[in-house]
């Protein structure tokens, strides 16, 4: 072994791997051990910043980690002012740095300064370094709190036509209207694959069916749901939103039925159709808004909190403030709408080209150009921005008591970065007022730096920090399925260094509740990815979407899943086995009746796990082991440790992990929760004694490994 003093070198030596003999060597020729950056640590959980969601003006406490007897002096530098830290405590291998801080109201930046003999470390977000960049230096945003039940928590998202029909009657019927040019139509086979443009079909998944289906939730292990969006809308995916006060009757309840369908080479929407009569309806949408009430509270009695989806950068042409399709036109219970009406009350909600007569039939500012879902015009409006934001209130609210909302395209409301910041702590402030355990998550790539200093979101759904990084690494997939990228499979240093950097942007507490999904209905099925096949459903057709898919790595994938900082996000069938090319084919419907057993049992097994482990809910994170399709990490507090081992490799592997960096002393026994393989799990089947800071462990091909300290 080199020693190498005063240079890079000296930060990658792992001391405690030196045999007896280099080590004696080095006192004999009067060298100071090199400094183990290996051995350094802080972060931001309680047992290394307490709280670590400071009020404004408070004193918060700081710890930092060394390799016993390691360094010479430990240090932490604040605008520029360098504060030396009292050793305090040590153990068998680590000695504790500490010192308090105090935070005022404003965003409190640190980083570490270590020095052994003529070495000088700085340790921030990226570790050790020998040259700073402070762009990764720890922060504080005192008076940022997010919500503890996220930490952790397992959730299941539902699109909820394609989930389970509980209540058939109100079903969507054939020809009940037309939509975006043609006719809507109810699918009889559950089964069926999701036609290309498949936004005109209803399968007749609703929330009674969620209700129905409670149990099998909740023996998932399921602790909350989030809903893609239920407001009342024509389409099934209901990003194009009609009328945000109501839940849509056709996911709710319809006490009122009436009118006609439109027949064969009717297209007019001013006809009394059976849509208009069901979706105008006061007693079918007051008692859809009681169902959803109810599903709620019977959620929180089992323990499961709800979240909804918020399309609030654009609406639906049909919405009754456009009325483009000119539903609400004739009828004495709404206003005109201002595609109708120059004197039309919601006539500044969108923005209007060429401004003509009424009734109008020009062109408005539609989202990304799309003239359904025509772009809402908050700095035009002030009545919009706080109609909005009462609903925003609304539904987090008594009766309905949601425990957070979604944002969809967060980053695009507004016509101007400046408004949308505005808007978004507006929208905070009036959400977390009505209900300060309300969770504001929102729809992002890219970074989320500026979104997440505590004074907007709470956190992100985590591409960028999860989703993508993971599907490269065991894939080599685009996370659409677009694209296929050799380089990418197996490569550590990529996945660490992605996750490091995106997690840096994001924020230690928005890294602990964000949503950490493998798919969703925006994305192809990872277990489709595991095909590494280029494809969508318009050119490879449905059935290639489950063709030599491997079952070993969407396994692996789910252990990071539920062992990784954050909230594993399940989309609803992933866990029974279901495929699909990205939108459309990714909303086929749950699987009911030939489900994929084993891969249930699995999920239960492993969200028991990240259930019943500490350190998987909220123990610190620290990356252990790299090489070409093998990744080690750890997740650690003082009364709980776990290991994930992942080997994306087709054959065995042979691996030494270094769990001495998770706090694992030696002589600990350090049992396997669970291992997984392509065709099969099993849990709790070996057991590995640690011995001088590490375990070895044979690894079968495409295999995971979660071991737990006892």
């Amino acid at each position: 072994m080199s020693i190498i003093r005063g240079s890079a070198m000296e930060f990658i030596r792992n001391f405690d791997y030196m045999s007896r003999e280099e080590k004696t060597c080095m006192y004999l020729i009067n060298m100071r051990p090199v400094l183990n950056s290996r051995g350094l640590f802080h972060d931001c959980t309680e047992e290394y910043r307490n709280p670590s969601e400071p009020d404004k003006n408070t004193d918060v406490f700081i710890k930092f980690r060394t390799v016993k007897n390691n360094a010479d002096k430990v240090g932490i530098v604040t605008d520029g002012v360098y504060t030396p830290m009292k050793k305090t405590s040590y153990d068998s291998r680590f000695d504790y740095y500490t010192t308090t801080v105090h935070v005022g109201e404003t965003q409190f930046r640190y980083y570490f300064e270590v020095v052994t003999g003529r070495a000088t470390v700085y340790f921030n977000q990226l570790g050790a370094m020998t040259e700073l960049n402070q762009d990764y230096d720890f922060a504080i945003n005192p008076g940022f709190k997010t919500p503890g039940w996220v930490r952790g928590a397992v959730i299941y998202q539902i699109y909820v036509d394609r989930f389970y029909n509980g209540d058939k009657s109100n079903d969507v019927v054939d020809h009940e209207y037309n939509y975006i040019g043609e006719h809507v139509n109810r699918v009889e086979n559950w089964d069926k694959y999701p036609a290309t443009m498949g936004v005109r079909e209803f399968y007749g998944g609703d929330l009674e069916g969620v209700i129905q289906k409670f149990d099998y939730l909740q023996d998932l292990g399921i602790q909350c749901i989030y809903f893609n969006p239920l407001f009342v809308s024509p389409s099934n995916h209901k990003y194009d939103i009609q009328d945000y006060d109501y839940i849509d009757p056709h996911f709710g309840k319809i006490v009122e039925d009436g009118g006609d369908v439109l027949p064969e080479g009717v297209w007019d929407n001013s006809k009394a159709t059976k849509y208009i009569k069901r979706v105008t309806s006061l007693a079918n949408l007051e008692a859809s808004n009681e169902l959803f009430a109810h599903l709620v509270d019977e959620a929180h009695k089992r323990g499961i909190k709800v979240i909804i989806d918020g399309v609030f950068n654009h609406c639906g042409s049909f919405n009754k403030w456009l009325d483009r399709e000119r539903i609400y036109e004739n009828s004495n219970d709404f206003e005109k709408g201002a595609y109708v009406s120059a004197d039309s009350p919601y006539k500044d909600f969108f923005q209007f080209n060429d401004m003509g007569a009424w009734p109008y039939n020009g062109t408005y500012n539609g989202w990304w150009g799309h003239d359904t879902l025509p772009k809402l015009n908050y700095e035009g409006s002030k009545k919009l921005e706080e109609y909005i934001l009462n609903i925003g209130r609304k539904w987090v609210s008594p009766p309905y008591n949601v425990d957070g909302w979604r944002l969809d395209v967060a980053a695009d409301l507004g016509f101007s970065a400046e408004y949308n910041h505005e808007f978004w702590r507006k929208f905070r402030n009036a959400v977390k007022e009505a209900n300060p355990d309300a969770v504001i998550l929102a729809e992002h790539y890219g970074d989320p730096y500026s979104w997440l200093q505590g004074d907007q979101w709470d956190t992100i759904m985590n591409y960028d920090a999860f989703m993508e990084p993971l599907t490269w690494f065991l894939t080599g997939m685009e996370k659409h399925s677009d694209s296929f990228k050799q380089e990418k499979i197996g490569n550590p240093s990529y996945f660490f260094d992605s996750m490091r950097h995106n997690m840096s942007r994001m924020g230690d507490s928005p890294v602990r509740i964000s949503m950490n999904e493998l798919s969703n209905h925006d994305h192809s099925r990872f277990l489709t990815r595991t095909n590494r096949t280029v494809g969508r459903t318009d050119s490879r057709g449905p059935k290639a979407a489950e063709m030599n898919v491997n079952k070993g790595v969407f396994k692996e994938a789910v252990v990071v899943q539920m062992t990784w900082p954050g909230a594993p996000t399940i989309y609803y069938g992933d866990e029974a086995g279901v495929c699909g090319w990205t939108d459309p084919d990714n909303r086929r419907t749950y699987p009911w009746g030939h489900e994929d057993k084993e891969l249930i049992e699995f999920h239960k097994a492993v969200i028991n796990i990240h259930k019943s482990v500490p350190a998987l809910i909220d123990g610190s994170y620290k990356n252990l082991f790299g090489e070409y399709n093998v990744i080690a990490y750890g997740r650690f507090k003082r009364s709980s440790q776990a290991v994930t081992i992942v080997n994306n490799n087709e054959y065995e592997k042979q691996v030494d992990i270094p769990v001495w960096e998770c706090e694992i002393p030696d002589g600990s026994i350090m049992r396997e929760a669970i291992i997984s393989e392509r065709d099969t799990f099993r849990l709790d089947d070996r057991e590995f004694t640690v011995d001088n800071g590490k375990i070895t462990i044979n690894m079968p091909a495409y295999s995971s490994v979660i071991l737990v300290n006892t």
